[in-house]
């Protein structure tokens, strides 16, 4: 019986014993049926049948650098022999190590002594995170944060994150005021980017003028609100880039009342847009900073908190403050440090950005034969492209959809061979492809996607 049968069998046994055992609560399925990959390599993914994914957004940018890197996986490999598990409340070699490399770059770039808090996953440190701004802030559970922006689904970080549905249902803790966030190609017309950034900017301060506003008591000179979180570029909100001046003006209002800059760098981090941080982009300091994602490559949950050293130090934040059974285990911290390691031996900036401005090229080149590429843009290897209908701004979600489902039907044609290509869909509107490949990905990859992607667009257009 051919291989792609057997596969096809085997999958639909699967499916059958997801459909009857498994939760769909810890999953979304954006296709159906869904998609089962049988094993990695580089920027590819393949099924049971054999056929080759070209990945476009490498598990939400948890993998930025390749399925299967041998580096990374070595060290994983070697520590599993080594000292695989140890109880939290002991220390191991490359812990200490870690938060070290993390708080030197933060001091050697920003002038501030900080430490490093670990946990097990993205939306656990935006928890922690919570706890020291609530603790520094002496309780207070207000927080500023924007439209479109995400920063997790446990009931802290949901109360923080746009989106209704993801609170709707349980419930939430103070829910955050959500601050318009310049979305230029959807803002108010006749605007430059740098002009709507300057109005966002001039909106979020007006809140600050009187007591009457809702935020600000001048008689106390005290803010209701204690932090600011943001992504200094939207993840699932679209990859959306702001302008250059708008953190600067930002920053300057939370400065002048007293309000903390927490910055989200869970899917931005490590080098997706050419910096280590994203932040570092647009000429601002954190206060705090929550990381995780492709910090181990995808190969462990490890994820982690910054503050500087008034907010986390012992003192104020004593231990037990928070606690995870697996937090800072020994096998993510060996593959995290190696990772550090990693990036300080080669110019990751040159690279990303060079390879960046040729996808983006080539993104602009696809526009101009889609009128259905109704925006592009990019930071780095952080890449947008928002489907429309022909009128290339109304949103046309349906158009995007049938693309995805295409790409993960393998039956694209390259060189003769039949080929895949997975992508990820974002935006307000979810009608942007955000488009995070890895940053080994290759001139031939690059260029291999966007063929792909002219593929997809012409035979999901008709229909």
């Amino acid at each position: 019986m051919p291989k792609a049968v057997l596969a096809a069998a085997d999958d639909a046994a699967l499916l059958a014993d997801e459909a009857r055992y498994c939760s769909f609560g810890d999953t979304v399925h954006y296709t159906e049926p869904p998609k089962i990959f049988a094993h990695c390599e580089g920027s590819y993914l393949y099924d049971g049948a054999g056929t080759q994914f070209l990945d476009l957004q490498m598990w939400y940018s948890a993998v930025n650098f390749g399925y299967a890197n041998p580096r990374l996986n070595d060290v994983l490999k070697r520590q599993i022999d080594i000292l695989p598990q140890v109880a939290s409340q002991y220390l191991h070699p490359t812990k200490i190590e870690l938060a070290r490399t993390i708080a030197q770059d933060a001091e050697r770039k920003w002038g501030r002594k900080g430490r490093v808090h670990f946990n097990v996953g993205g939306s656990q440190s935006v928890e922690d995170s919570l706890k020291i701004v609530r603790n520094a802030c002496h309780g207070k559970s207000l927080m500023f944060a924007f439209e479109g922006g995400y920063h997790g689904r446990t009931l802290g970080a949901s109360a923080i994150t746009s989106s209704y549905r993801y609170r709707r249902r349980y419930g939430h803790f103070d829910r955050a005021q959500f601050i318009e966030f310049p979305y230029h190609f959807r803002g108010p017309r006749g605007m430059s980017k740098e002009e709507y950034g300057e109005y966002c900017v001039a909106k979020f301060e007006r809140l600050f003028e009187t007591e009457y506003n809702g935020v600000w008591d001048p008689k106390a000179g005290q803010c209701e609100y204690a932090a600011f979180y943001i992504e200094p570029i939207q993840g699932t909100g679209g990859y959306v880039i702001p302008p250059p001046n708008f953190f600067t003006g930002i920053k300057r209002v939370l400065d002048q009342h007293g309000i903390l800059l927490v910055v989200d760098e869970i899917q931005m981090g490590f080098f997706r847009t050419g910096k280590l941080w994203a932040i570092e982009h647009f000429g601002v300091q954190p206060d705090v900073l929550v990381f995780g994602k492709a910090l181990t490559n995808g190969l462990n949950p490890l994820a982690g908190v910054w503050a500087r050293e008034e907010l986390i130090s012992p003192e104020v934040f004593p231990p037990g403050s928070t606690h995870s059974t697996f937090a800072s285990n020994p096998l993510g911290t060996a593959v995290g440090l190696e990772t550090m390691k990693m990036l300080a031996e080669t110019d990751y900036e040159s690279m990303v950005m060079s390879k960046g401005a040729h996808f983006l090229d080539g993104l602009k080149d696809l526009q101009k034969r889609h009128p259905e590429i109704g925006d592009v843009d990019g930071l780095g290897l952080a890449l947008r492209a928002e489907i429309c209908e022909a009128d290339g701004f109304t949103p046309n979600r349906k158009l995007l959809d049938r693309m995805v489902d295409i790409g993960l039907a393998g039956e694209l044609e390259h060189q003769g061979r039949k080929m895949g290509l997975v992508l990820d869909v974002g935006g307000y509107y979810k009608n942007v492809i955000t488009l995070a490949p890895s940053l080994h990905i290759t001139t031939e990859e690059i260029d291999l996607g966007l063929a792909l992607l002219d593929q997809l667009l012409v035979k999901a257009k008709r229909g």
